[in-house]
């Protein structure tokens, strides 16, 4: 299965927010009963209150009384955070314009690649800063490989094409550095700007021509291995390229920063549409666990946080799902894809 594009629509980690944008009437909001959401009650709040204390830091208007109360208000339990939540939030089903209250779940992930600072022997492939000059930031893919001005510009060199194209799907990752002496830093990079060209999926035209059997990431990193000679004339299906910069990462069990300006946190944080759902907003969510061979799916019902936005991500019941990082996020994220159900929770008083 193909990773769930955040750019294009089949379906970034994070990256800096758009200018603001007021919630549209599109879609609907019904208020409800508590007793409405499935499985209130059943949920660990407090392992959302990092998001939610997070979220508060930039509240969106009407917010700032309730976020008064979260700063000032730790909860000492879970019965503590849910009293809170049911006292002063009320809660929104959201639907789309033509009534359904149903949508869909999809899933991203910030990848973690191993990389070297010169180009040496399978560490091939550069990401690179985003470039000063307009008319070279807007080079096509195929254009930008092997342009002298270029080579100044990469940041680090990764040995596997595909993963570093879903890094640039995803928008942000971290990069597993090794020096020469074998020593390895941990660093992330995020999101700096596009060269301003259409997304084609690369998976698709491989698929669409036979060449692999599934868009897993490790079939198509198995394609390269097998055909190295073919790997840029395929990659240049897609010209669109994503430029990054490199932060530092002190504290590894931090995640990237959402569209909100607040880190992301796993399995917390999700990406909606801000021109309906206002950035910050607690979400009461009802889903199903990504499938899993051998198993029934099992209910995802949890307090989230509409934390990032993507391009991909449109309607009023339709949110990405942060899994975090590492190879079981990764697996996690490409399984998701399931029917959704959203409830906004709001300040008593405020109305969508």
């Amino acid at each position: 299965m193909q990773p769930p594009s955040r750019e294009a629509t089949p379906v970034p980690a994070a990256r800096p927010a758009p200018a603001a944008a007021e919630p549209r009437a599109a879609g609907r909001w019904t208020a409800v009963d508590w007793q409405a959401l499935p499985g209130w009650g059943g949920d660990d709040l407090l392992a959302a209150w990092p998001a939610l204390r997070a979220g508060c830091q930039r509240p969106a208007p009407g917010w700032a009384e309730f976020c008064a109360r979260v700063a000032l208000q730790p909860p000492s339990d879970a019965m503590e955070l849910t009293l809170l939540l049911m006292k002063h939030l009320r809660p929104w089903q959201l639907a789309a314009d033509d009534g359904s209250t149903t949508g869909l779940l999809t899933g991203y992930f910030e990848p973690v690649l191993l990389a070297t600072r010169t180009r040496q022997g399978a560490f091939q492939w550069p990401l690179h800063a985003l470039p000063a000059d307009p008319a070279l930031r807007r080079l096509p893919r195929r254009d930008i490989d092997g342009h002298p001005r270029f080579e100044a510009l990469a940041l680090a060199y990764v040995e596997d094409p595909f993963a570093l194209l879903q890094l640039q799907v995803q928008g942000s990752g971290r990069l597993l550095v090794r020096d020469a002496s074998g020593a390895e830093r941990l660093s992330r990079v995020a999101w700096a700007g596009h060269n301003d060209q259409p997304f084609q999926s690369v998976a698709r035209a491989l698929l669409d021509r036979g060449e692999v059997a599934d868009a897993t990431p490790r079939t198509l990193s198995d394609w390269a291995r097998r055909n190295p000679a073919q790997v840029r004339d395929a990659l240049a299906v897609n010209p669109r390229v994503v430029y990054f910069r490199e932060e530092a990462l002190p504290d590894a069990s931090v995640g990237p920063r959402g569209a909100q300006g607040v880190p992301l946190t796993p399995g917390r944080s999700v990406a909606v549409d801000r021109s309906i759902v206002p950035l910050g907003t607690p979400l009461w969510l009802d889903s199903t666990e990504p499938w899993s061979p051998g198993t029934p799916p099992a209910p995802l019902r949890r307090l989230v946080l509409a934390q990032d936005t993507g391009s991909a991500i449109t309607g009023a019941v339709r949110a990405d799902f942060f899994w975090g990082w590492g190879e079981e996020a990764a697996l996690r994220a490409g399984r998701t894809r399931q029917p959704l159900r959203l409830w906004a929770l709001l300040p008593q008083g405020l109305r969508p």
